[in-house]
Formats: C-alpha cells, sequence, structure tokens
C-alpha cells in the first residue's frame, strides 16, 4: 500500500503533504527548513507516522526547463533525504506552485513571505503531489 509523501522543500520552512493509495493529497504540516534546527527530526516523525514508501519533492527548474543554484540546492537535499530514508525520491515540475498556493489560499494579496504558519508551503506541497500522482 503506497504512502506518498509530498515535500515543498525550503530553507526556513519546509511544506508537507501526503496521500495514501487514494492518491488524494492532504496538507500535512510544515516543519523547520534544512537551516534550521529539527528539521530532520521532524521530517523522520512524519515519515514514520504515516508509513510513507515514496517521497515527491518539488524540482525548482527555470521557467526555460534550465537547472539553477536553487535546484542544485534541492539536489543535495534530495541525497540527504536518500542517506536519511532510504525511500525513493522522485523529482517534480514545482514552476508556480508557490504562487499558485497563495493565490488559492490567501488571494492575490497574500504576498511572498507572508504566511508564516506554513500554510502557503503545505498548500505548494499538495499541489506538487498531485502533480506527481496524476502523471
Amino acid at each position: 500500500m503506497p504512502n506518498f509523501l509530498g515535500i515543498d522543500y525550503g530553507t526556513k520552512r519546509i511544506g508537507l503533504a501526503w496521500a495514501d493509495d487514494l492518491l488524494i493529497p492532504l496538507p500535512a504540516r510544515a516543519v523547520p527548513g534544512v537551516e534550521s534546527k529539527g528539521c530532520w527530526e521532524e521530517l523522520s516523525k512524519e515519515v514514520e507516522l504515516r508509513s510513507i514508501t515514496d517521497l515527491v519533492v518539488g524540482y525548482p527548474v527555470h521557467m526555460d526547463g534550465t537547472v539553477g543554484k536553487r535546484a542544485q540546492e534541492v539536489d543535495r537535499f534530495i541525497e540527504e533525504l536518500e542517506k536519511h530514508f532510504g525511500l525513493p525520491v522522485h523529482r517534480t515540475d514545482e514552476r508556480l506552485t508557490s504562487a499558485a498556493a497563495r493565490e488559492t489560499i490567501g488571494g492575490k494579496y497574500l504576498a511572498k513571505g507572508a504566511d508564516k504558519s506554513g500554510r502557503v508551503d503545505c498548500a505548494a506541497a499538495c499541489l506538487i503531489l498531485n502533480d506527481f500522482l496524476n502523471k
């Protein structure tokens, strides 16, 4: 029985979403980002709690499809995920997911960086996971 964890990578906060065999992405929670203490412990709790079998990470390619500095950061993060969990990690294009998430939950007036609760990050993780599951 597959259980997927969608991940919206961030240095300050990581948004998480999950889906089971029904393949319906649901927001989970935001955990500390890779530059914060507790990042790996909190990710581990979520992987264990939901019996995750596959990790799905948003991959930030440029609009023209090229790989930039941020995508290289995500590549390093994915290497760490593979070492920590030994689970399959899938990359999926995340272009415009954060903007779409802000639009969905906060309207066009919710500025980038205005959401400290992690709702936008979790909504973006849902969109990332949904895109992956629909392919």
